[in-house]
């Protein structure tokens, strides 16, 4: 996760995650990124039943039941752990989570637990009534998935109806006074809509929004054709840079980050560089704060039946189960060598990853992306779009 208003704007110090010690369970949400122990942030996909056909769904979601799903009282086990872990974020997806009736009461345990609750949603089943539910029970944030305008997003999500269903869902929070942000896969089908995600963003005055790259999972197995070339993908993180700065001069506060493709981190840097050099090497210092790609060590993800995972693209490999041993317990057993070897993923990194300078504020990128396309866990990550020059250039 990269942080570009933070990062390109400004809008963080080095100083500020210091002055928190940078401990998990002292940062505020917006710093956490910057943590030192990285506890992991865990995504619970509750359910993987979705009222929508998402093309690129990384859970193989259909609207059918399915069986051995974690119960209510087995949920709240996995919560009850996971805050004694310390894990400072629970992230209640799916499926869709909203098809499951006790997430409201699932999502109030977490807060009383001490842990901050968000979901992640089409936003197409949330009420006015369940919005305000959400608001009573203290959750800190609703991020909601749209993939551009009416036609395309419908298209991509596989429902009609599927964005002013959302746009419902995303004023019923705004009205509640919950904090609530967009949601975005870019690829080639969609990337033309990023200026209209921002218009979104202003005119809704909504705060925040998260740009996803693609990842090489589930049924967005079948789209490694339609993620964006190299050379889109700059222009992309260019067009969002550009945005972000346009909103920021204007006095709109909004908080903007990719998410899934960690050479957007020097990158943004290397741009800064020639448009500001003193808070370039600013954001530098933060970059290696953020430490890049964490899956297995500062991410995690519990399945719909227990499964815990490096992260919840990575369904093919389980590290246990919470039914038979607690998340606390298998997160931190050393005898799985692959969980062992992605907590220290640098050494064990190849090719141009393992001779890249940005390597510490990358951490070799997404593994599972690299698996997916190489059959090598340790292969660079063929999303990397940084030149061969670019990464020999001295830090």
């Amino acid at each position: 996760m990269i942080g570009i208003s933070k990062l390109y704007c400004g809008t963080v110090e080095p100083s500020d995650a210091l002055r928190y010690g940078r401990m998990s369970s002292q940062l505020p949400s917006h710093l956490l990124q910057f943590s030192q122990d990285k506890k992991p942030v865990v995504v619970w996909n509750i359910t993987r039943r979705c009222n929508l056909k998402c093309v690129h769904c990384y859970a193989h979601a259909k609207d059918i039941a399915f069986e051995n799903e974690l119960s209510t009282e087995e949920g709240k086990m996995l919560i009850a752990d996971l805050a004694q872990f310390g894990a400072p974020v629970l992230l209640f997806s799916g499926g869709e989570p909203f098809v499951r009736k006790d997430l409201p009461e699932l999502a109030a345990f977490a807060v009383e637990k001490g842990m901050r609750a968000v979901i992640s949603t089409n936003g197409t089943l949330i009420t006015q009534k369940m919005a305000e539910t959400l608001k009573k029970i203290g959750l800190s944030y609703v991020g909601i998935s749209l993939d551009g305008m009416e036609e395309i997003n419908d298209r991509f999500r596989g429902v009609k109806g599927a964005f002013n269903a959302a746009l419902e869902g995303i004023k019923n929070c705004k009205a509640a006074g919950i904090k609530v942000g967009l949601r975005f896969t870019v690829n080639k089908f969609n990337s033309g809509e990023i200026p209209n995600i921002f218009h979104i963003l202003e005119d809704m005055d909504i705060p925040r929004v998260c740009f996803y790259h693609l990842v090489y999972a589930g049924r967005g197995s079948n789209l490694v054709e339609q993620d964006l070339s190299h050379g889109e993908t700059r222009a992309a993180l260019d067009l969002i840079m550009d945005y972000t700065k346009s909103l920021h001069d204007r006095g709109f506060q909004k908080e903007v980050l990719t998410v899934d493709n960690h050479a957007d981190g020097p990158y943004l840097y290397l741009r800064l560089l020639k448009e500001n050099p003193k808070r370039a090497e600013e954001v530098l210092e933060l970059l290696k704060m953020n430490e890049g790609n964490s899956s297995g060590r500062g991410i995690g993800c519990v399945s719909w039946d227990g499964a815990v995972h490096a992260d919840q693209f990575w369904r093919h490999h389980s590290f246990g189960n919470v039914r038979q041993r607690p998340f606390s317990e298998i997160w931190t057993d050393a005898s799985d060598p692959l969980l062992s070897r992605l907590k220290e993923k640098k050494k064990y990194v190849t090719g141009r990853c393992a001779e890249c300078r940005w390597l510490d504020v990358c951490a070799g990128n997404f593994r599972v992306r690299a698996e997916a396309v190489t059959g090598d866990v340790w292969a660079p990550d063929p999303a990397c779009y940084l030149t061969d020059a670019e990464i020999r250039q001295s830090v």
